[in-house]
């Protein structure tokens, strides 16, 4: 993998860049529709690609236990195996064991956990997320790393910090491919001390790209922008930077600001799923009565190909009838308001004027329902 800086805002740490990768070239910033069992829940890889997504996040957690990695392997890798031709990045499976809780036990070699499936037991460490990766094939893997929740005390964090240091030594012990870029996960918690500690160890190791984990686990915006601010100084100016599970178009925005370029969440395609779709103006709730015989597209400066076909009636109906067709049509816009964010932002930064966009995006937000 390569990175380079193209563009720097004179305004604040905002960059675009560009990441070459075995599969393909994608500019940053960058927001990464969530596969996670190799599937963009709602839509295929045509739908993806035409609402301008350029990569993917798979789940290591997920395929280990279905269909298996190897079993992946032995079908030419991820990447045919979905038919997704662009890069993908994996994560570790770190934050899933976390989100396991009771079913896990937490050693230095790694973690024991049942299967959320049918309880069968497993372990991940260090060295079995390497060959799990390696397996898939992605072009960007991550360290394994423990999430810790919040809030926690301090020693446990302080702990957690150390034992993850220590399992991204053996991540890179254990990386057999040097195709695939390799990411650290920097941990923890909301305590800047250790937010540093962490940094600065695994940057002593010369990792391909950082993410800041452990974020978006039920802490306030304001302390998680304070925490990336903490962070994002310890990181070096020629790798890129990739916040995890951080979704919300306002974070996105604050966070590009920070210096970040690169993002992954399920926002938009879960709430697609439920009826709620970002638009130029702010959230809309489709199931709403007001959209019963509303003949307007849901975004009329959206280009995608819900708002170029169907009105918010008719998504409306598919919403209320429970069609299959309306999970793909919001997934789809979703998707590509997304996308047209990340492309707007980069475009606020090549012309110097994202202190403007970032103006105009919050004086935006006042709701399309209303209009």
């Amino acid at each position: 993998m390569e990175f380079e800086v193209n563009h720097r805002s004179r305004e604040c740490d905002a960059r675009v860049g560009r990441v070459h990768t075995p599969h393909g070239t994608f500019e940053t910033p960058v927001f990464m529709p969530v596969g996670t069992q190799g599937s963009v829940k709602a839509v295929c890889p045509e739908d993806l690609v035409k609402a301008g997504a350029r990569i993917v996040l798979a789940n290591t957690y997920h395929l280990y236990l279905r269909p298996g990695h190897e079993t992946i392997r032995r079908l030419g890798g991820l990447h045919q195996f979905m038919n997704w031709p662009r890069p993908i990045l994996t994560d570790s499976g770190g934050f899933q064991v976390y989100s396991l809780a009771g079913l896990r036990k937490l050693t230095e070699e790694g973690v024991l956990f049942q299967s959320h499936l049918d309880g069968s037991s497993h372990f991940i460490g260090p060295k079995e997320a390497m060959e799990i990766q390696t397996a898939l094939g992605a072009d960007i893997i991550m360290a394994f790393d423990e999430c810790v929740p919040f809030p926690a005390e301090y020693s446990y964090v302080e702990a957690s910090v150390a034992l993850t240091t220590r399992w991204a030594e053996r991540c890179l012990a254990h990386r057999t491919d040097e195709r695939q870029a390799l990411f650290g996960i920097i941990q923890g918690g909301m305590y800047e001390d250790l937010r540093e500690r962490s940094a600065k160890e695994l940057v002593a190791m010369d990792f391909d790209g950082y993410a800041l984990g452990g974020l978006s686990v039920g802490e306030d915006r304001e302390t998680r922008l304070r925490i990336v601010r903490a962070v994002r100084r310890y990181l070096p100016e020629d790798k890129p930077v990739y916040l995890m599970g951080v979704g919300a178009p306002e974070d996105l925005v604050e966070a590009v600001i920070l210096g970040v370029d690169m993002f992954d969440c399920v926002m938009p395609t879960r709430n697609a799923r439920n009826g709620t779709l970002f638009t130029s103006r702010g959230r809309l709730t489709i199931k709403n009565a007001r959209f019963a015989e509303d003949k307007r597209p849901l975004d009329a400066s959206c280009g995608c190909y819900t708002c170029r076909g169907f009105s918010r009636a008719y998504l409306r109906h598919l919403f209320m009838s429970r069609e299959l067709l309306g999970y793909r049509l919001n997934t789809i816009h979703n998707l590509h308001y997304y996308a047209t964010l990340m492309e707007d932002v980069r475009r606020a930064v090549r012309e110097q004027r994202m202190e403007q966009f970032r103006k105009e995006f919050y004086e935006n937000q006042t709701g399309p329902e209303q209009g």
